[in-house]
């Protein structure tokens, strides 16, 4: 059967029998006088209305619907055949009204709001509630019954969304609660209000009601359309319209949050007009300006027919957001927009050197181990001038291997240079962080030497293995002096020095590489480190790398609180937590150099032991 072909549609076909039973079944009409057919027919009118003039609250474009209220209001008014009846006259109206909807979304909703009402019901009566006039010994029943009817809507409707768009069930109902919350606890007070509105006059309560909300709907229109145009202004760049730079890097960290949660790929692209400083002095600045606005209106065109996000860098830098796109596809796009540029004739290009407006770009692929944004903006800008370095008008993916990421890196030997003089503070405060330092930073010399890294990983690593305990200067000189083991409360004092050097490091913008490392380095490989216990490839692989290379010095030399073990004996320790606390790709080729020198030491010794005998 097609109908039942996925798991939605067969939620979908379920949950629409389960509701049409409960209304068949669970429902008797029964005889109404002339005056409560009207109440009944004010109702539904009231609803059609209200669902029309929905409640618009920023910032995020959520709606306020009324025809909660009413519904439960009727329940605690008039009890469930009436308000079912309400229910199934409305939604008639509203299936003949909405014809332009497919049918099977108005009975899937006519379906959940029948299970609703029905649970909400059955919960109100069995908490002892009567209806009729709002009283105070209803209170309990009043909240059971509400939290009963909101609970169902949000599993009825988020298992449908969950189903159809494969969405993290956890991640879903936290955000969805967040999000609409105050909604069900302001729709739970409008029933209760609507329910005293019409104790003296029912229909004159009921309108009342409906001018009231009607009015709130057009005043939160216009509120919420004047936080619309404020909110756009600062969010766009005043002369392209684009995303402006601010805006572009929150989208950006929601977009890279996203692709890392359900594993899809994403790309970043900056790019630069070329020479258009020459432009600028031809021209003026008002001629370069519209020159600007008209590359601006191009890019975002191109963008908007792929559904990629648009910004505006700053001066003649723009940027691009490409959800869903791997770097292939990026590449293919960007050369076609680059040569779509080059045959689009602009006022004055033909002065520039390639007698045609063009632009470097550079991209990166956001991938599982990405630490931040910076880092990947960061990969997209030296791409960008590597295709500047080779002739410009050119598209240049990043690739960490590539010569520009040499020439662009400053001198290794003055950055050693200047974390060495960091370091050295921790002489007169802990003799021990700064020694155990020093060998893992050598041993991360040697280690990158064996492993296939870049030339900027392998800088990373050893100024990263060089410093990554500084925050430990903010630890009390009592615990890190400690003779025995740490208490827990000390333990956590303890722990806390990788975000004390993350914070030293932050301020220095030339060390903010190595800002993974000095924070992440006590992240374990099965997720139970710290601080953020990630998981497996979701740790930088430096970082994951410097765990190994700390962790075997921290071994092997003696401490306050830990006694030290053979090279040995830490080799097996390292191979025991494989796959536990290490990542297994680095364990074995860590060990092969270890015992390599291991072996070199003991011949060595042996031939200085020959000599002194000869």
């Amino acid at each position: 059967m097609r109908i039942i072909k996925t798991p939605a549609n067969t939620y979908l076909f379920f949950i629409s029998a389960l509701g049409i039973l409960f209304f068949t079944f669970l429902n008797k009409i029964p005889q109404y006088s002339q005056m409560d057919w009207i109440i009944i027919f004010a109702f539904s009118s009231s609803i059609l209305l209200l669902n029309y003039y929905t409640i618009l609250i920023p910032p995020k474009g959520n709606s306020l619907s009324m025809d909660s209220s009413i519904y439960l209001a009727s329940l605690f008014l008039y009890g469930l055949d009436t308000t079912l009846l309400v229910l199934f006259i409305h939604s008639i109206i509203f299936t003949l009204v909405q014809r332009n909807i497919a049918w099977w979304k108005h009975l899937f909703n006519f379906s959940v709001y029948s299970l609703m009402i029905n649970c909400a019901y059955y919960v109100f009566i069995f908490t002892n509630g009567i209806t009729g006039p709002i009283s105070v010994n209803n209170s309990l029943p009043y909240l059971f019954s509400f939290c009963t009817y909101f609970a169902l809507n949000l599993l009825l409707v988020g298992l449908f969304f969950i189903l159809a768009g494969s969405e993290n069930i956890v991640a879903f109902f936290k955000e969805i609660i967040k999000e609409t919350a105050a909604t069900y606890i302001i729709t739970l007070v409008l029933s209760l209000v609507l329910v005293i509105l019409m104790k003296p006059d029912e229909l004159f309560g009921l309108s009342l009601f409906t001018c009231i909300a009607f009015l709130l709907s057009l005043a939160f229109k216009q509120y919420f359309n004047l936080y619309k145009e404020i909110s756009e202004k600062a969010n766009k760049d005043f002369l392209t319209g684009l995303n402006n730079h601010g805006y572009f890097k929150e989208i950006l960290e929601k977009e890279v949050t996203a692709a890392k949660e359900n594993d899809q790929p994403l790309c970043v692209v900056i790019m630069d007009i070329d020479d258009f400083k020459k432009y600028n002095d031809l021209y003026g600045h008002i001629q370069g300006d519209h020159l600007l606005q008209e590359f601006g209106t191009l890019l975002k065109a191109s963008s908007d027919v792929a559904n990629y996000i648009v910004a505006r860098y700053g001066g003649e830098e723009f940027s691009i957001i490409m959800p869903n796109t791997d770097r292939k596809t990026a590449y293919s796009f960007m050369n076609e927009l680059r040569k779509k540029v080059n045959d689009t004739y602009y006022k004055g290009v033909e002065s520039l050197p390639y007698g045609c407006l063009s632009f470097s770009s550079g991209i990166a692929e956001c991938e599982k181990e990405t630490y931040s944004i910076s880092e990947l903006l960061n990969k997209a800008d030296q791409a960008m001038y590597a295709a500047k370095n080779q002739g410009k008008n050119l598209v240049q993916i990043y690739n960490g291997h590539s010569e520009y990421s040499v020439q662009r890196s400053l001198s290794l030997e003055k950055e050693l240079e200047e974390a060495e003089y960091q370091l050295k503070i921790f002489l007169s405060k802990d003799v021990y962080t700064y020694r155990h330092s020093k060998r893992v930073y050598q041993y991360a010399v040697d280690f990158s030497r064996v492993l296939n890294l870049s030339v900027d990983e392998r800088k990373t690593l050893i100024l990263g293995a060089l410093i990554h305990d500084i925050g430990k200067i903010e630890i009390p000189r009592e615990i890190l002096n400690k003779k025995g083991s740490l208490d827990s409360q000390e333990w956590e004092t303890m722990k806390k020095h990788v975000t004390y050097g993350k914070d030293i490091i932050s301020t220095n913008k030339k060390l903010e590489d190595l800002i993974p490392l000095v924070e992440l380095h006590h992240e374990r490989f099965d997720g139970n480190g710290y601080p953020y216990g990630l998981i497996g490839k979701s740790i930088p692989k430096l970082a994951r790398i410097l765990c190994v290379i700390d962790s075997f010095d921290a071994m092997t030399t003696e401490r306050p609180y830990q006694k030290t073990k053979t090279f040995q004996e830490a080799i097996a320790e390292l191979r025991r937590c494989s796959g536990k606390q290490f990542d297994p790709q680095f364990i074995e080729p860590f060990i092969a150099m270890i015992t390599e020198f291991d072996n070199s030491w003991d011949e060595q010794q042996k031939e200085v032991a020959a000599s002194i005998e000869n």
